[in-house]
């Protein structure tokens, strides 16, 4: 230790008096004896205010985490004259603070805040080519990265990975995407089906934080993806204590008969039509109440091997049939609209079928109440006729709000069992994050390279994110990052000129003071705001 610098010695200082998440690196020269100079006052100007709490927040995490040495120790140094590593970085502060293009990075948003300062790379530097490559020189270490900053998320936040999340999204092109075997439509979640796109597979802890990622073509079925990401996650991290959570739509015989192999544990969603098997069960009033407007069943399988879990939502049960009646009505008016033609004028039997299908098909939610029957009359005129089935309304009714979970860890409660597999909202979250806040769609890179690295690049954004997230939480903060980010991204780095009474003027960029309510965030957060940044040469003759 007493071969360490200022610096270091003020890191220690801070880790033994309980300070900070971790090594809080500090760019800034905050110490020193007081320098006494005449100013004119009446001539001291504040220039070039740029955006400075949000990099530097963003740059804190990346070295909590452990991001920022993995990426100096990793990436190689050759004839460069900018290292990949700073790159990198800007890379995915970038991302985190205003999600844009390369070209937008480079001859905008990077002169817009003080990242030239905190990377110590200078403006002219950066240019749309060099972030290409750089995009380029990261894509290799996709793995060795997910690895890296799991042990530092585990280590930092004390994290189990007992339970794993797992969720399929879409991300959308926009171009063709000619050459990109990745890019084919496919069903979009965005509602996007006139694009291309690709999928993205995100495996989480219950907690939200990311344990890793693989990109899958836009047509590819999520039901297919699920053995592809689970070997890959127990390759990597072993399959020893793994309980695997997963929705419905990635469940088939097939998907089943895996997770059974080699002893795996799993709490999955069931396909609807499994509900039926448990009719008499639905009837049954010996329900558990676990929370406001939730209500559970356990129903063991007859070898004890599995349990199924029925469970109740009051929310749910309002939501799916005010769908049931929309849908109906919808059916029930283009039907009667059909009928009302099929008497005005005369058409073909298969002209009438065809519309008839195509209501259906976009209402299926309530087709199933409808029977129809197209008839031709002894005029040759087509007549069409409906009715509605009360036995299907009847287990609609029954039904609705219900849904059935499968697994084989039997010793947890149904209550346990229920609450692990809810926890699959924090893939969901993960994924809104991802699209609102850090723009990973519109995907606007047409190479496969460049759109993987794209993903990768809001990923380690998403990470960071995470990190803030779990401070917030350990602060007392809440579980929303978002407004914290926020509010201390309004903080601005500005250059104070003070010209003095011998000519010389003295240029000091400083940290604008933060409004009350930041600093009780710097606070809680137990992060340290520097005064002002240390300039190559302050003084500058004029």
């Amino acid at each position: 230790m007493g071969k360490l610098d200022k610096l270091g010695r003020l890191g220690i200082k801070q880790r033994a008096e309980g300070r900070g998440w971790g090594y809080q690196q500090n760019l800034f020269d905050e110490g020193g004896q007081a320098e006494w100079i005449e100013v004119d006052a009446s001539r001291v100007e504040v220039k070039r205010s740029r955006d400075f709490g949000g990099p530097w927040l963003g740059l804190e995490l990346a070295e909590m985490v452990g991001l920022s040495r993995f990426l100096r120790k990793r990436l190689p140094e050759g004839r460069e004259e900018i290292s990949w590593a700073s790159m990198g970085l800007a890379l995915v502060l970038s991302r985190l603070c205003n999600p844009c293009s390369e070209l937008h990075i480079a001859e905008s948003f990077y002169k817009a805040t003080a990242m030239a300062d905190l990377l110590g790379v200078p403006e002219e530097k950066v240019n749309e080519d060099r972030l290409y490559r750089c995009l380029d020189a990261l894509l290799p270490y996709k793995e060795k990265l997910e690895e890296h900053l799991k042990e530092g998320l585990g280590s930092l936040f004390d994290l189990e990975y007992d339970l794993l999340l797992y969720d399929v999204t879409s991300a959308y092109f926009e171009g063709e995407g000619e050459g990109n075997a990745l890019a084919q439509r496919g069903y979009s979640r965005d509602h996007r089906a006139d694009c291309k796109q690709v999928c993205i597979g995100l495996v989480v802890s219950r907690c939200g934080l990311p344990l890793g990622y693989e990109v899958f073509a836009g047509n590819r079925s999520d039901v297919t993806t699920l053995e592809e990401i689970v070997g890959k996650m127990e390759g990597r991290y072993g399959k020893a204590g793994r309980i695997w959570v997963v929705d419905r739509g990635m469940i088939s015989e097939r998907t089943m008969g895996f997770l059974r192999s080699d002893g795996r544990r799993y709490i999955v969603g069931t396909p609807r039509w499994m509900l039926k098997r448990f009719e008499r069960e639905l009837l049954e009033e010996d329900w558990r109440r676990i929370r406001e407007g939730v209500e559970v069943k356990l129903c063991p399988s007859a070898g004890g091997e599995e349990v199924f879990i029925l469970c109740r939502s009051r929310d749910r049960r309002e939501k799916e049939k005010a769908i049931h009646e929309r849908f109906e009505r919808r059916i029930e008016e283009g039907l009667n609209r059909m009928a009302a033609g099929c008497r005005a004028r005369k058409y073909k039997a298969d002209t009438i079928a065809k519309r008839v299908g195509r209501l259906l098909g976009r209402n299926s939610r309530a087709a199933g109440l409808f029977e129809t029957r197209i008839i031709k009359d002894e005029t040759g005129r087509t007549r069409l006729e409906w009715e509605k089935k009360e036995g299907w309304r009847e287990w609609a009714e029954l039904s609705e709000g219900c849904y059935l979970l499968r697994s084989n860890v039997t010793q947890w409660s149904e209550e346990d069992l229920w609450t692990a597999y809810i926890q699959l909202t924090e893939a969901e979250a993960a994924f809104r994050i991802q699209k609102s806040d850090l723009c990973i769609r519109p995907i606007w890179h047409q190479k496969t390279d460049r759109v993987l690295a794209h993903i990768l690049v809001c990923f380690l954004a998403y990470v960071l994110w995470k990190t803030l997230g779990q401070m917030c939480r350990r602060a007392g903060l809440g579980d929303e990052p978002r407004r914290v980010f926020e509010e201390l991204s309004r903080i601005k780095a500005v250059d104070v000129v003070l010209p003095t009474r011998n000519g010389v003027t003295i240029t000091k960029r400083c940290i604008t003071r933060p409004t009350d309510h930041q600093m009780i965030l710097l606070q809680r957060l137990r992060l340290y705001l520097p005064s002002r940044i240390k300039l190559t040469g302050d003084v500058v003759k004029t």
